[in-house]
């Protein structure tokens, strides 16, 4: 049967066509509107339908269910519809071809989800919005049966998991890399370019449109302050003290994510010397592992809402905590622009371990407020994504913690210190 798809590809999108067919994975950081939704789609439709092996399974997955049928359900049915008995499944963002194939729409807000399938070959669109877990916990399962393959593509969101996949995965046999700025590709012409500039701060600019990885991301609740820290060197090797105690700070969730930081008051400073966050998991769970971290414990704090009653025991979550050997002190309740504020606050007095704390670190570089494009403005209200739970359990940080003054000397510098309190005594 001669099916002919109603789409022809630029000499980029052919170029990345090509690519996909030679390496088994690629990553690949371009410009908006460069035309990548298009693209994928129709690499999915073209490899569904060439695809040989019994009842092939494609999907294009994007940060939520909602988002992947905005930008990607109506391209689906346009270019599938000329398949001669296709059928679209618009409750399940589904498409089933006349061969058993099926390329299906996906959102990764719930990545739990989506265990338990397997795929041929699968797109994941604005990777750098999608939990960090998703791809080496679940997709990368779902492909292994058939030895299916993935294409990561989407615009830079700082230097988070999309970042480090598009740097280990140059140079490996099996993956191609690829960027595409929008000054260098045509696509967009240039006196576009020049209006789009004029509207967009700088950081906007150069993250949308040139795919700058070190851009802070548009409405960054914490980017200023995190970049000043950068620059002054503060996230660095911070060690652990043995001498000091360790707080810890928590967003406990439900069926959700929970998010500890450990922090150690260091003369007027506070070193962030780790952090830890899992989802699906108990509270004994988190027990046993600040436990295994056998640090030196001090105040364990939580948010008000540690006093709900669950329905099946009966017992608060504080309750339960105390019998595993954990006694939580409330942090006081207050708006979220003011925890915000406090959290903003407390960045200036911080030093941040780069390795123990760098899932924490892109959270909270990940942290921001959508733009409103009616009013031309971002919103009050923070995005709710991956990025909450440790931002959340940074404002409870800020607005629990002691105010201390800024530190003038690093971290490193104290713990070397040869200081012997019993020197000169007699």
């Amino acid at each position: 049967m001669n099916i002919e798809i109603p789409y022809a590809p630029r000499k980029l999108q052919a170029e990345l066509h090509g690519q996909l067919d030679r390496h088994r994975w690629g990553v690949v950081s371009c410009h908006r509107r460069f035309g990548k939704t298009v693209m994928a789609i129709n690499h999915l439709l073209r490899g569904a339908i060439l695809c040989e092996k019994p009842n092939p399974r494609y999907a294009y997955i994007a940060p939520s269910y909602k988002q992947a049928k905005a930008v990607a359900w109506d391209y689906l049915k346009q270019f599938a519809g000329a398949v001669p008995m296709a059928r679209f499944h618009e409750t399940e963002l589904r498409c089933d071809l006349p061969n058993g194939a099926r390329i299906q729409l996906l959102g990764a807000e719930n990545p739990d989800s989506l265990r338990g399938i397997y795929l041929d070959f699968c797109v994941l669109d604005e990777m750098a919005d999608m939990p960090e877990s998703l791809f080496p916990e679940i997709i990368r399962p779902a492909l292994s049966d058939r030895k299916g393959g993935a294409l990561f593509i989407g615009t830079p969101r700082g230097h988070n998991a999309f970042f480090d996949l598009y740097s280990a995965a140059e140079g490996q046999p099996e993956w191609f890399t690829a960027l595409y700025r929008a000054s260098e590709t045509g696509v967009v012409d240039a006196e576009e370019l020049e209006a789009a500039r004029s509207m967009m701060s700088a950081d906007q600019y150069n993250q949308e449109y040139e795919c700058s990885w070190v851009a802070n991301v548009a409405g960054a609740v914490f980017g200023k302050e995190l970049a000043e820290l950068d620059e002054k060197g503060r996230i660095t090797n911070v060690p652990y003290d043995p001498t000091v105690k360790v707080d810890t700070w928590w967003d406990l969730g439900i069926g959700d994510s929970t998010a500890i930081w450990m922090t150690q008051s260091v003369g007027r400073a506070v070193h962030v010397i780790d952090f830890y966050e899992n989802r699906g998991e108990g509270l004994p769970h988190y027990a046993r592992v600040l436990q295994e971290k056998d640090y030196l414990y001090g105040a364990h704090n939580a948010p008000f809402d540690i006093e709900v009653r669950e329905l099946g025991s009966g017992k608060s979550r504080r309750e339960v905590a105390w019998d595993l050997g954990i006694n939580f002190r409330v942090v006081p309740k207050l708006p979220v622009e003011d925890g915000i504020h406090a959290g903003q606050m407390l960045l200036a007095k911080c030093w941040f371990d780069k390795v123990q704390c760098k899932a924490g670190l892109e959270a909270l570089r990940q942290y921001h407020r959508a733009y409103n494009e009616r009013l031309r403005t971002f919103r009050n209200s923070p995005v709710h994504d991956w990025s909450s739970h440790a931002a959340d359990a940074w404002r409870y940080c800020g607005v629990g913690i002691k105010d201390t003054a800024m530190m003038d000397r690093p971290p490193q510098v104290l713990a070397d210190s040869n200081y012997n309190p019993f020197q000169g005594v007699a």
